[in-house]
């Protein structure tokens, strides 16, 4: 059983809200504190914010579609109708791309997403995990203990390290024996530093959660484009410490932009700086903002 917390205001780590405040100030306020903002309207911020991109999408399409895939194992374990799996893929693309409004859109980069050329990367993350290694192994060995898995959890994936709050949502984790597993999906490029460090998290929410020794979990990145590739990793009792001092840290600099830490209210707008690397700009869902404005 998950271990639930009562709601607090007080902001929590994670490594993606910590990457966004790293790359840009500004558009870390606009994307958590949005509602605080007196020069835009907040309907404006939000859609900005809900735009999606190609890349992203791909990424939810998979996972989603995996979530159905493992869901689906849980119940049955007869052999996968390939044609209803690829079909019912399609047609979560072809929803997902006529119903989003993504940011190529929006900024007029396209016309108009081609679904059908999303579809294809889509398909082949999706050739890439049945004809895994891996997806073979799970068939024959996790399986055992398909009714202790953990799919897509709800929520955000609280946690708390030492103390701090933090979020850290797994993809998928199941147990064998007396060890758990945990599998992190990737459709984009591999990113050794920046994946290691949610594997680590991950590795300190199920050490939380399911009261299991760092070194009985085994956190996995598998990157599914463009061929199947894995990273594994174990963590030691000092990784742990390390990750935990670090955590503090940065946390700690995100609190510095809180005029209210246990209420998570920010700073003016204007402390959030903006940054100075327009490449970063290239691919922001705020960046016609800061055209025209301080």
């Amino acid at each position: 059983m998950l271990k639930r917390f009562e709601y607090t205001s007080l902001l929590g780590w994670s490594a993606s809200r910590y990457d966004m405040f790293k790359l840009c100030k500004r558009q870390y306020y606009y994307n958590y504190y949005a509602k605080y903002d007196k020069e835009f309207p907040l309907d404006k911020l939000k859609y900005l914010k809900n735009l999606t991109s190609i890349a992203l999408e791909t990424g939810t399409i998979v996972h989603d579609v995996h979530e159905t895939l493992f869901k689906r194992l849980q119940k049955s374990d007869e052999e996968i109708d390939q044609e209803r799996f690829f079909k019912y893929a399609f047609d979560l693309t072809e929803k997902n791309c006529s119903s989003k409004s993504f940011i190529e859109v929006y900024y007029k980069e396209i016309v108009k997403v081609n679904s059908d050329e999303l579809y294809d990367k889509v398909k082949l993350c999706l050739i890439n995990l049945l004809g895994s290694d891996r997806f073979a192994w799970i068939l024959n060995k996790a399986i055992e203990s398909k009714n202790n898995w953990i799919i897509e959890p709800p929520g955000y994936g609280e946690t708390r390290i030492n103390g701090l709050k933090a979020y850290c949502k797994v993809d998928f984790l199941y147990p064998i024996h007396d060890e758990v597993f945990i599998i992190d999906w990737k459709t984009g490029k591999q990113d050794e530093e920046k994946h290691r460090k949610q594997l680590i998290g991950y590795t300190v929410w199920a050490s939380y959660h399911l009261g299991i020794a760092p070194s009985k979990i085994n956190p996995i990145v598998s990157y599914l484009f463009p061929n199947y590739d894995e990273v594994k990793v174990r963590f030691t009792e000092e990784d742990i410490k390390d990750f935990s001092d670090k955590l503090l840290e940065e946390t700690n600099e995100m609190y510095v932009f809180c005029s209210n830490i246990n209420e998570n209210v920010p700073k003016d707008k204007f402390e959030f700086v903006k940054t100075e690397n327009e490449r970063i700009c290239a691919y922001c869902n705020f960046k016609e903002l800061c055209f025209g404005s301080n």
